[in-house]
């Protein structure tokens, strides 16, 4: 979908380019400005963890983990790529290996985070945990085992679109695509 510009009454295509042409890394860049503004892609989201590998005998890493007010875990996965790789296929993964986390090993792993990129705050993962969830019964929450997933990518090929629409209509996964462009140098969100 082409980006536009209403300049002097006017519309304007702005001309877009890939993450990878913008020299737009994963991690380094899209990874840690997502974490900082995950409302760009999904509200009403803490973000509880970066790189989470908290699974036993697994070597992947989850690229965000949050929480939403319900107490249902949320994996965010990002590929900065125009087709989205096996994108769906990994986050599904990981949902089905956090689907079991409990409210202790979610403080665990917000705190082990706010260690990283708020420091002074990590002593009280806990208690911002609890006040986060306090809709849902605060520390005593059971985490739902009902995961929401967000695909967030530069593009997404049929088959992912496809498979995300299956899961959710037959199966009532809550999926979410979210296509991300770079006009420009600018970054803009499309759903």
């Amino acid at each position: 979908m082409p980006l536009f510009e209403l300049t002097a009454g006017a519309l304007e295509a702005v001309p877009s380019s890939t993450f990878a042409e913008e020299q737009v890394l994963e991690r380094a860049d899209l990874q840690r400005l997502l974490r900082a503004q995950i409302d760009a892609v999904i509200e009403d989201v803490l973000i509880v963890s970066e790189e989470f590998a908290e699974f036993a005998g697994a070597r992947r890493r989850i690229d965000l983990l949050g929480v939403d007010r319900e107490g249902k875990p949320v994996v965010i996965e990002l590929k900065r790529t125009t087709d989205g790789g096996h994108l769906e296929l990994q986050a599904l993964r990981y949902a089905a290996m956090v689907s079991t986390l409990t409210f202790d090993d979610v403080a665990e792993a917000y705190e082990r985070y706010l260690l990283q990129v708020e420091p002074d705050a990590a002593s009280s993962a806990r208690a911002r945990l609890a006040e986060w969830l306090e809709d849902a019964d605060g520390e005593g929450t059971v985490l739902a085992r009902e995961v929401r997933v967000v695909l967030v990518s530069g593009g997404f090929d049929r088959e992912i679109t496809t498979t995300v629409l299956w899961l959710n209509e037959v199966y009532g996964l809550d999926i979410q695509c979210v296509r991300l462009r770079g006009p420009n140098r600018m970054i803009s969100g499309v759903v």
